[in-house]
């Protein structure tokens, strides 16, 4: 095994746990990349790691646990670790935690939203396959129809988003998306309630049906003004809402 080397523990500081910890979860990350490994692939053994680098066991397996914690390793009972995959969830929690902290507003997020689901539209209205294109009009029809169950719409309205993401053949584009989806649960209900009036409700699902459309028919300009109408009527709502 090749791991890049630590340098030596002399500092005070570099003698304490946390610092050791985060030293040997850099260098096992770097052992990753160095080794050009691909996700699902095994790791050295914790005793390789801590005779290479020259530390106990237990700092190993804490850098381990650390990195485990935001998918650059996955690790399952009675196997050796492996290299972990991309888990939506990890940004996921990085967003709600932002909000919730107030280091970003759910009108920031919003924004963020409006500006990715444009060119998810567009993109998905020329690479879609027929069938993700017949997933996206159900989930639509699959939103008019559960008018008036609020959760049951919501449900349908991230599933549509999500498959317009996975449509754009960029799985990128799909991770952001599905991370917003806790924003998406608690947000779309208080949208819902500060629409004035039926019409405005029934607005949402014609948008859905005109984005839907337009993406069926690879239109990716009108997917697009479809979508950026659908935001600028959502974002209205949260406003009228008191959401910041």
């Amino acid at each position: 095994m090749s791991v890049l080397p630590l340098e030596p523990f002399t500092r005070a500081e570099d003698r304490d746990p946390d610092s050791q910890t985060q030293k040997v979860a850099r260098a096992v990350y770097e052992h990753i990349r160095a080794s050009k490994l691909k996700a699902g692939d095994t790791l050295p053994s914790e005793g390789a790691f801590a005779e290479e680098l020259g530390v106990s066991r237990g700092i190993v397996r804490e850098a381990i646990r650390a990195l485990t914690a935001v998918s650059i390793v996955d690790v399952g009972n009675g196997r050796r670790a492996r290299v972990g995959a991309v888990d939506q969830q990890v940004f996921a929690i990085l967003i709600d935690h932002a909000i919730r902290t107030e280091q970003v507003s759910v009108q920031q997020v919003w924004d963020l939203r409006r500006s990715i689901e444009l060119r998810t539209a567009a993109l998905a209205a020329m690479r879609r396959t027929d069938e993700e294109a017949a997933v996206i009009t159900q989930h639509a029809a699959g939103m008019r129809a559960a008018y008036p169950d609020i959760a049951e719409i919501t449900r349908h309205d991230f599933a549509f988003h999500r498959t317009i993401a996975q449509a754009t053949r960029n799985p990128l584009y799909e991770l952001i998306i599905a991370a917003f989806g806790v924003v998406i649960e608690e947000t779309g209900p208080v949208g819902w309630h500060s629409r004035p009036d039926e019409s405005e409700r029934v607005a949402v699902f014609d948008m859905h049906d005109a984005i839907a459309a337009a993406i069926r028919q690879r239109d990716p300009t009108r997917a697009e003004q479809a979508m950026a109408d659908h935001f600028d009527l959502s974002v209205k709502a949260l406003v009228n809402a008191g959401v910041r």
